[in-house]
C-alpha cells in the first residue's frame, strides 16, 4: 500500500491557528497517513529578519504536539543556503521511494507559484493541494492554473505572521491568534520584540 505524505513547509515565524488549522484539513480531506510538517532554513523569497530557526522549529513542535499523524522534518534547515521546495521533493523521494507525496499550499502561495523554482518540474513530482480561502482575490497564472490540483477546505482564517509580529512588537495580545503554548513560548523568549532571549537572531526565511 502506497503511503500518502503530506508536505506543509513554511517559515512559521510563527506558526499561528490558521496553519494548523489547515494541517488537519488536509489530513483529514485528502486521507493522508501523514502531514509532515518542513520549516524553511533560509527561504529565497522572504525578506524579513526572522526567528531563528530553533526558535521556529520548537513552536512548530508545541503547535503540533499531540496530533497523531503530524511529523516534523528538518531537512529544509539541516541544509546550507536558499531553500527550495523542489530540492526536498528530491530528496524525499530518494530517501522514501514508493511514497506519493502530496504538496499542501495556501492561496497566497499557489498565486507566486510559478515564481518558484522549477515549478513545472516539481509538480511532476507531487500531487499540488491548495487551501481553498473564498474571497481572497488571489489567482495563480494560467499556466499553473491549467495543472491539476486538489482544493482543501479550509474555515476562514483571516491571519497572518506578519501581523502576528507587529502585534507583539507593540504589545497586543495574540492569545486568539496562536496555539497557547506558542503564545508562552514568544513571551517567554520574548521573541519580535527586538529583545529576543538568547541573544541575536540571523537572517533567516
Amino acid at each position: 500500500m502506497i503511503k500518502r505524505v503530506g508536505l506543509f513547509g513554511g517559515t512559521f515565524d510563527p506558526v499561528h491557528n490558521a496553519h494548523v488549522a489547515l494541517a488537519h484539513a488536509a489530513l483529514q480531506s485528502l486521507a493522508l497517513d501523514e502531514v509532515r510538517w518542513v520549516p524553511t532554513g533560509h527561504s529565497w523569497q522572504k525578506h524579513h529578519r526572522a526567528a531563528s530557526a530553533a526558535h521556529r522549529e520548537s513552536m512548530v513542535r508545541l503547535a503540533m504536539a499531540g496530533t497523531p499523524g503530524f511529523t516534523l522534518s528538518r531537512i529544509e534547515m539541516e541544509r546550507a543556503g536558499p531553500s527550495y521546495t523542489l530540492d526536498t521533493v528530491r530528496e524525499l523521494h530518494a530517501a522514501e521511494p514508493g511514497t506519493e507525496w502530496v504538496l499542501i499550499i495556501g492561496q497566497d502561495q499557489y498565486a507566486r507559484l510559478h515564481t518558484w523554482r522549477d515549478w513545472p518540474v516539481l509538480l511532476g513530482l507531487v500531487t499540488l493541494a491548495v487551501a481553498n480561502r473564498p474571497g481572497t482575490g488571489l489567482q495563480p497564472s494560467p499556466e499553473v492554473q491549467a495543472h491539476p490540483h486538489r482544493a482543501v477546505p479550509l474555515p476562514m482564517l483571516d491571519i497572518s505572521a506578519t501581523d502576528i509580529r507587529a502585534r507583539v512588537a507593540a504589545g497586543q495580545d495574540i492569545s486568539q491568534l496562536v496555539p497557547p503554548e506558542v503564545a508562552r513560548y514568544i513571551e517567554t523568549h520574548r521573541l519580535y520584540t527586538g529583545t529576543a532571549a538568547g541573544g541575536k537572531t540571523p537572517h533567516g526565511s
